[in-house]
């Protein structure tokens, strides 16, 4: 049986959007996953009376971290928060793994502070998969470092493929460094540093640089990029959804039947959160806007790495990393 922590008070819709998507979790997957909330008193005695008893505990957590507060200033004062708790029950073995759509910021800093990193981990990045022509690309990072370092991006190449590997069975994946243009020198020095690295290393299925009209027709399986470029790209993504129905509303096209089912992939509530990479431990963030059905699937998600193994997966090929001297 597969245990999750679930922040009750993560999200602009909580707890409502996240006691749902708890409820049609429960729902989908009806054998082996079990949840752990994570919440104040009085809305866990309200839970109590809602879920099986058998397929659901609870931890009480009375503070929660506000989208404003700084996160480091604010892990470290609120200890009781749902975030701190619920990644302690992962570091304690209570859990096998988290999943929270309150702030990104909080939520990585203190992953690194109760789990850690994984060695040979210097900055763990957020990882989401979008859509694409011919199936998914994972992209790293979206958001969790600003300012990245050659190797860095290096180590996000090898994050991102060990987990396709162990989680969609993907042999050898393809990986791209987001770029300017396809030659090597572009994009200023530590692209082109990166690009030397990625290149080098045998280890990697490095297919070169790839371009912004690339991404969607799915030349690679990880796309590589700092979290700034790869949060607008994001933001950018869960965008284009909405702007189609608005441009088929205003034609007068209904949005339902095959084109609503076209749209699907298109909608980041079908991918739910991102997964944490390079700490030790399973650590799931969705977006603080996230409906239930997004943070349901990021339950999913948390559950899929946890029984794929992917920390220990990836621990060992990062020391395959180092051993290469790549």
């Amino acid at each position: 049986m597969i245990r999750v922590a679930v922040d009750l008070l993560g999200g602009d819709a909580a707890p409502q959007a996240v006691l749902e998507a708890v409820a049609g979790a429960l729902d989908a997957w009806p054998d082996d996953l079990f949840l752990l909330l994570v919440g104040p008193g009085d809305l866990l005695r309200e839970a109590r009376t809602r879920f099986p008893r058998d397929r659901v505990a609870w931890l009480a957590a009375e503070e929660s971290i506000g989208p404003a507060e700084p996160p480091a200033l604010a892990v470290r004062r609120k200890a009781d928060s749902t975030v701190v708790r619920g990644l302690e029950a992962v570091r304690d073995g209570s859990a096998d793994g988290f999943v929270s759509a309150g702030p990104t910021g909080a939520t990585v800093v203190a992953s690194v502070l109760t789990l850690g990193l994984l060695p040979g981990v210097d900055r763990p990045p957020v990882g989401a998969l979008f859509p694409t022509a011919t199936g998914r690309v994972l992209v790293m990072d979206v958001g969790a470092n600003v300012d990245v370092r050659p190797r860095q991006l290096h180590q996000f190449a090898h994050l991102g493929s060990t987990y396709l590997r162990r989680t969609l069975s993907i042999g050898r994946p393809r990986v791209g460094l987001l770029n300017i243009g396809v030659e090597g020198e572009k994009g200023g020095d530590a692209i082109a540093t990166a690009h030397g690295l990625l290149s080098a290393d045998p280890g990697l299925h490095f297919i070169g640089n790839v371009e912004g009209h690339q991404i969607v027709t799915g030349a690679c399986d990880v796309l590589v990029c700092g979290g700034f470029v790869g949060n607008v790209l994001l933001k950018f993504y869960e965008s284009i959804a909405e702007f189609v129905l608005g441009i088929f509303r205003s034609a007068g096209v209904g949005e339902g039947g095959e084109l609503g089912e076209a749209l699907r992939v298109l909608d980041y509530a079908e991918y739910g959160g991102a997964p944490l990479f390079g700490v030790d431990g399973v650590a799931v963030i969705c977006h603080g806007t996230s409906p239930a059905r997004a943070i349901m699937n990021g339950i999913r998600t948390a559950a899929d790495c946890a029984a794929s193994g992917f920390t220990t997966v990836t621990r060992t090929s990062l020391a395959r990393m180092r051993e290469s001297g790549a």
